[in-house]
């Protein structure tokens, strides 16, 4: 199973992920802000970071590209209500970055989760 960097503000949203993957037998760190989950990637290996994109203190864009920088081999998911701006082309945000749209099911959070480990 995965080693997952999880970066969401809202802590009821970043509790709720955290448990589904740890349910699905993932292991799960996770933070509340991109400037502690930055810290930590200086300090771990993780195979996922997941990674809201609005964030005070520093963006989920910016996390992604500095965890890019940092292990090129990381895996990266955003999950996000603005899927336009990680798409957009003018993005700092990694090219092979996945995105996963809110409103999700846990399910499908889940399953590309596994899809991203198994590719």
């Amino acid at each position: 199973m995965a080693r997952i960097l999880l970066a969401e503000d809202d802590e009821s949203m970043r509790k709720f992920l955290a448990k589904a993957l740890e349910n699905a037998g993932h292991e799960v760190v996770s933070y509340g802000n991109g400037v502690e989950a930055h810290k930590k990637l200086g300090n771990d290996v993780f195979d996922i970071l997941l990674t809201d994109i609005v964030m005070p203190e520093m963006d989920g864009i910016e996390l992604a590209r500095r965890a890019a920088e940092l292990d090129p081999t990381m895996k990266i998911m955003f999950i996000t209500g603005f899927a336009a701006v990680a798409l957009s082309p003018e993005s700092d945000a990694p090219k092979d970055a996945k995105v996963l749209s809110k409103p999700f099911h846990l399910r499908d959070l889940v399953a590309e989760v596994e899809r991203m480990m198994a590719a």
